[in-house]
């Protein structure tokens, strides 16, 4: 792909992305201008752009979209349900040919538009012929005459005058702003276009009437000729209004490859290790007595070191600022593969958005797109009822679904939640030991048994569907979760719903950590977790012959690190606080500080509970305990049946 291709693909589908999203908007506020004129322009767009690379089924799907949402946008058509499912078809075929050109296809490999959705567009556009306008323009040569249409009623709107009504100061206002806005921006409120065209005084009328007879014409020259305003046609001004718009997103962007992102991020990142290491050698080394020149170059040294971890400092967060992306990318996806599993399933479902600004690393946007689709496609098929049933439970027959992220401390939080049936827990048991996956004994508490939906091969329904039941969804959302140093948690309620609790590190690369020792090894804890240290007492108190500790009026469990990890057991008098699900205490033989570590993954080995490696301060290995290993309290909280 060249790469004029490649800058028209990438921006066509930022635009295809938007169009859906302000559909689904439309559908539910059929009135709003704004999105009609944003779905107007995105369409335009595309078609440009399209036109130039030689893409003549993009050219003729945007087209024919374009001409029904000018005729949406000016009044002379309603929005129906008939419209919006025609364009959503519309927006989807220009997605299905943009992704093709982006995995590598060639323009003459794209497949033409099919006919099905050109006549859905031919039949969307001729029902809002039917509407009562007066409308010129034939159903027939609707992609000609529907750009032309709002030509006349711009040129008539302004009753009295060639171009319009003089106010008392003499200017006439009405017809200066319609000059410099885009055609049908703004559309004076004004009886049909036959009244308003018998009111226009005679000068007017024959630049109207060369424009109503010339319907092959451009809209731009139709709308140029109707105001008979000598000097003021705001042609110029209209050609000016978008680029002006659009210049200066280009002006201040760059498009990178991602992988050149990657390699500065790693580099940013041990640059800030190097100098680390640095200040600690220093720091070893003004232990010495220095005297003489020997004591100006140790001062000079110590500070060009200071300035150098400074600005390495400094770069390390510029990376990291370059690859955060906020989530509503990824969710701005989902509201239509709601809408149309909800239809499917037939069910009456609202998706509801919150913390779209939220910013996490790009590398944690990618990874997340199936992980969510999985759980969503669980909560419409598994978790809400359909309308009847919910009427008959006492819930509305509208289930709802929340979708949110918010910024925690060094971790962003995505939850996903339903109103919907709930998850019953001694069903979830019968189920996971009918298939084997666990015995009969394991998973005794309500939270271990919700965990039960993530082992491979598991699914309450007897048979098979097209949305779930293979038991291979949950199983992917949990691997992706802690592939990226993640946890998730299920709450549920019969009767009420479920929520899904993903926690995730910020960014991937760097990550803030508390340097702990046991066993005579050196392991880093994400602070994510970390409450707070607490002294450890000798001996403690035994409850169901468990070690408890009681920590601000709250007994907590106390684990072994070591133990947890398959260390020697050794002497623990440190105890840290650990913020999970269900809190504990987790001993350890000494905290040794806090550092931002750069994490790099364990690829060759599969270490329970060690995620990653790092380089400390003074240069030596550190291993990195997991924060979902944390989060299930230093074990894995269902185990297959042997």
């Amino acid at each position: 792909m060249d790469e004029m291709l490649k800058d028209f693909v990438v921006e066509a589908m930022d635009l295809a992305a938007n169009v859906e999203e302000h559909l689904l908007h439309l559908e539910r506020d059929p009135t709003n201008k704004e999105t009609l004129n944003a779905v107007f322009r995105s369409f335009h767009t595309i078609k440009g752009g399209a036109g130039f690379m030689g893409l003549p089924a993009l050219v003729a799907a945007c087209h024919l979209t374009e001409n029904l949402f000018d005729a949406l946008r000016t009044g002379a058509a309603l929005v129906t349900p008939g419209a919006i499912e025609a364009s959503l078809q519309a927006s989807g075929f220009v997605a299905d040919q943009l992704s093709a050109l982006n995995n590598g296809a060639t323009p003459d490999q794209l497949p033409s538009m099919p006919a099905d959705l050109e006549r859905m567009l031919k039949d969307a556009i001729a029902g809002t012929d039917a509407a009562p306008k007066a409308a010129p323009a034939p159903a027939a040569p609707a992609p000609a005459t529907a750009p032309a249409a709002p030509a006349p009623v711009a040129a008539a709107a302004p009753a009295p005058a060639p171009a319009g009504a003089p106010s008392a100061d003499g200017i006439d206002w009405e017809g200066m702003y319609m000059a410099v806005v885009p055609p049908g921006t703004y559309t004076p409120a004004q009886a049909p276009v036959q009244a308003a065209a018998a009111a226009v005084a005679p000068a007017a009328a024959a630049p109207v009437a060369e424009a109503a007879a010339a319907p092959a014409a451009p809209a731009e020259a139709a709308a140029a000729a109707a105001p008979g305003k000598p000097g003021w046609d705001g042609v110029e001004r209209r050609g000016d209004t978008k680029p002006a718009a659009a210049g200066p997103a280009k002006d201040e962007s760059i498009r990178i490859d991602a992988v050149k992102l990657d390699a500065l991020l790693e580099v940013a990142g041990e640059s800030v290790q190097a100098a680390n290491q640095a200040a600690v050698l220093l720091e070893r080394l003004s232990q010495f007595k220095f005297e003489g020149q020997a004591a100006t170059l140790m001062a000079t040294l110590t500070e060009t070191l200071e300035r150098a971890s400074r600005y390495s400092a400094e770069l390390q967060r510029a990376t990291l600022a370059t690859r955060m992306q906020p989530v509503g990318r990824l969710f701005q996806k989902f509201p239509r593969l709601v809408r149309e599993l909800a239809k499917d399933l037939g069910k009456d479902v609202e998706l509801t958005i919150e913390g779209a600004e939220t910013e996490v690393d790009r590398v944690v946007v990618d990874s997340l797109y199936d992980p969510l689709v999985h759980m969503l496609r669980n909560a419409l098929d598994h978790g809400v009822e359909g309308p009847d049933d919910r009427v008959a439970n006492g819930k509305p027959a509208k289930a709802f679904i929340l979708l949110k992220a918010w910024q925690e401390a060094n971790s962003v939080m995505i939850v996903l939640q339903d109103d919907g049936r709930g998850m019953d827990p001694a069903k979830l048991r019968k189920k996971a030991i009918e298939k084997g996956l666990i015995g009969d004994h394991q998973a005794p508490t309500d939270d271990e048994a919700y965990q039960l939906v993530f082992l491979p091969g598991f699914s309450t329904k007897e048979v098979a569907s097209s949305v779930s039941g293979r038991g291979v969804g949950m199983d992917v959302v949990k691997t992706a979760v802690e592939k990226n140093r993640g946890a998730i948690r299920i709450d549920s309620r019969l009767g009420a719903g479920t929520k899904f609790s993903i926690r995730l590190p910020i960014e991937l690369s760097i990550v803030p950590t508390m340097l702990v020792s046991t066993s005579n090894a050196q392991l880093a804890l994400p602070m994510a977790v970390v409450e707070r240290v607490v002294e450890l007492p000798e001996t403690f108190m035994q409850v169901g012959g468990a070690p408890v500790l009681k920590d601000q009026g709250r007994p907590l469990p106390v684990r072994s690190l070591a133990l947890s990890l398959g260390y020697e057991e050794c002497t623990e008098r440190v105890g840290i606080v650990i913020n999970a699900p269900q809190p504990y205490i987790l001993a350890v033989e000494a905290v040794d500080g806090t550092a931002d570590l750069v994490i790099k993954p364990m690829t060759a080995l599969n270490v329970e509970g060690v995620t990653g490696t790092a380089r400390s301060a003074e240069g030596s290995l550190v291993l990195v305990v997991g924060l979902s290993f944390l989060m299930d309290g230093c074990r894995s909280a269902v185990r297959l049946a042997a």
